[in-house]
């Protein structure tokens, strides 16, 4: 490789903790729903009991692994950062998606708090660029550091000139 060329490093920050316990409630209401829907069928439809109840049974399994191992998982490879320059994100554990986001290009910063986010005192921060993939999102931040980095956000788009391209 030659000089002057930078290989690019995973950013720095991991989500907050709290994240896994955000995401491990997603997952067990997903699974919740369906769950109960067919448990309800099963006790009104007796012809259809057995396997109404049986898919139930396999679905609520199915539930709590991917609640017990998947939010680690994301936990893992979550990364995100912000520098004068730009915003970093990485996501995906067997299919990567990096996103760079260049302060010349931020149009917008949100911050998001659904009501499980508000329960794990959690934000999410969206950086809404000029790109045709859309915004970035930075999930899983605690909520203070999510407004932090949302005004800093905004202190360093407004300092920084547009880009012409």
């Amino acid at each position: 490789m030659g000089e002057g060329v930078r290989r690019l490093r995973p950013p720095n920050n991991t989500l907050d903790e709290r994240a896994v316990g955000w995401w491990r409630a997603q997952c067990l209401l997903a699974a919740l729903v369906p769950v109960a829907v067919l448990v309800v069928l099963g006790v009104f439809i007796a012809p259809a009991r057995g396997w109404l109840l049986g898919t139930a049974a396999v679905l609520a399994l199915l539930g709590l692994v991917c609640t017990a191992l998947i939010p680690v998982w994301w936990f893992r490879v979550h990364r995100w950062e912000v520098t004068d320059e730009a915003v970093y994100v990485r996501t995906g554990f067997f299919r990567q998606e990096w996103r760079i986001a260049p302060m010349s290009r931020i149009q917008t910063v949100d911050t998001v708090r659904g009501p499980l986010e508000q329960l794990f005192r959690l934000s999410t921060v969206i950086v809404t660029t000029a790109s045709s993939k859309g915004a970035v999102h930075l999930r899983g931040l605690d909520h203070e550091l999510a407004a932090d980095l949302a005004e800093r956000l905004t202190h360093i788009t407004g300092a920084t000139p547009g880009d012409a391209t």
